[in-house]
């Protein structure tokens, strides 16, 4: 399938950031608009609007393999993460999560606990990205955690965390495990009858849906004193007040269903693009770096330090190329990378890295225009700034 951005010429290479929408999404938000009715009234447009929604929630639940009843539909993950930590952290107790989280957590988990010194526990992670599990089970040995956050991929290097063993440690302890799973879902297969997290976090966008709708799992018969951030008409359960999204939902849930058909030939054949954007570069560009666990990544991202070359530069001078400096949320931030910083990189490192994430519509084409661009603009940015000195 091939993606052709709206100016026809861009090699799309910042799947992380958003998705291209599946042309099946595309159809059931544009057919879902066409539906008059409101899904909480009871004639029968309003019927068709929750027939829609309905159909959706089995979809997304078919993809985590779990049950439509455990599915609430939110504005995006970010909605999500805030109705999980804060729902999970009234239980009572510490809130234990990494140093490479989402600003989407980490900034929830210090809202959280600004009124509660020592209950936020921050793990460190080690050079490759992966948690520090010493840190992690220390943690836990204490006592009284009232809920782990940990995702379960990367937002910028793709590094993955083996969520079984966290799970099963945090059990143990009593503690309740979120997981931010943004990044993961619809890129990896993920089977939430064997993986035992009691809340996981989404987002529509990610995976070829419509940005601006997401969902929140929560698994059936986890108690908890929910706090909705949004009041009113008691929609979805209670968690999340508010005339339901109809468009938004159908487009995510027709996206859900094509990603998981789609998961089987997908994976692969985006793991041997990356692969071959990954060595070009390294082998044509020279003095750069790979960032994370390479054996333990998402198939399609990849995040490399081209040393002596500021990202920005770089990325000014490859216009025809869609990639990232990091994070699409903390994009022109003044601070570096906080995922990066807590891996050992300098600042500078930090700077001189771009994140290139590929996807379900990424073509051999998009990686041959992107390997060429990215040498060519890496070479003119180190021979500007040597110039200069």
């Amino acid at each position: 399938m091939t993606f052709q951005s709206p100016d026809g010429g861009l090699a799309y290479l910042d799947y992380n950031a958003t998705a291209p929408a599946r042309p099946e999404a595309l159809e059931a938000a544009l057919a879902a608009m066409r539906t008059v009715g409101n899904a909480s009234s009871t004639h029968r447009s309003g019927r068709d609007a929750a027939d829609r929604v309905d159909l959706a929630r089995r979809q997304v639940a078919a993809l985590l393999s779990c049950s439509p009843g455990e599915i609430i539909f939110t504005s995006g993950a970010t909605e999500a993460n805030n109705l999980a930590l804060r729902a999970a952290f009234a239980v009572g107790g510490r809130l234990v999560t990494s140093a490479v989280e989402h600003p989407a957590v980490l900034e929830t988990a210090k809202a959280l606990t600004s009124d509660a010194p020592g209950s936020l526990v921050v793990l460190p992670v080690d050079t490759d990205g992966l948690v520090d599990l010493d840190a992690f089970h220390k943690a836990l040995a204490t006592g009284e955690v009232a809920v782990v956050s940990l995702m379960a991929a990367n937002n910028e290097t793709g590094v993955l965390t083996d969520l079984a063993p966290v799970v099963e440690a945090a059990h143990e302890a009593g503690a309740l495990v979120h997981t931010d799973a943004t990044q993961l879902v619809g890129r990896l297969p993920i089977d939430l009858s064997e993986t035992d997290v009691d809340l996981l976090s989404l987002s529509a966008h990610k995976f070829g849906g419509p940005q601006g709708v997401g969902a929140l799992f929560v698994r059936r018969g986890v108690r908890l004193p929910y706090r909705p951030l949004l009041v009113g008409g008691g929609q979805e359960r209670g968690w999340r007040a508010g005339t339901l999204n109809v468009a938004g939902i159908a487009g995510a849930g027709a996206a859900a269903e094509g990603a998981r058909i789609g998961l089987h030939d997908e994976v692969p054949r985006i793991a041997r693009l990356r692969d071959t954007l990954e060595g070009a570069l390294v082998e044509q560009v020279g003095d750069c770096r790979i960032n994370g666990a390479v054996n333990q990544r998402l198939p399609g991202v990849t995040s490399i330090t081209f040393h002596g070359a500021p990202a920005d530069a770089v990325l000014a001078a490859m216009p025809e190329v869609a990639a990232s400096e990091g994070s699409a949320c903390s994009s022109g931030a003044p601070s570096p990378s906080h995922v990066l910083l807590a891996m050992g990189r300098s600042r500078e490192e930090a700077d001189s890295t771009i994140r290139f994430s590929l996807g379900y519509a990424t073509t051999t084409h998009d990686v041959d225009r992107a390997v060429s661009s990215t040498v060519r603009a890496v070479q003119h940015v180190r021979a500007a700034l040597a110039a200069a000195i």
